[in-house]
């Protein structure tokens, strides 16, 4: 799993201030035998 980084709790609570569902932190996605991370998903 990657490392947050300093902006990563700002912008959660921005996201979700404004109305956002943050679904998953972080988003994890395969596909063909590879993987990737997505910081957010909202």
């Amino acid at each position: 799993m990657p490392a947050r980084d300093i902006y990563h709790a700002a912008v959660i609570k921005a996201l979700t201030a404004d109305g956002w569902t943050i679904t998953n932190d972080p988003l994890y996605l395969a596909y063909g035998g590879r993987e990737l991370y997505v910081d957010i998903g909202a």
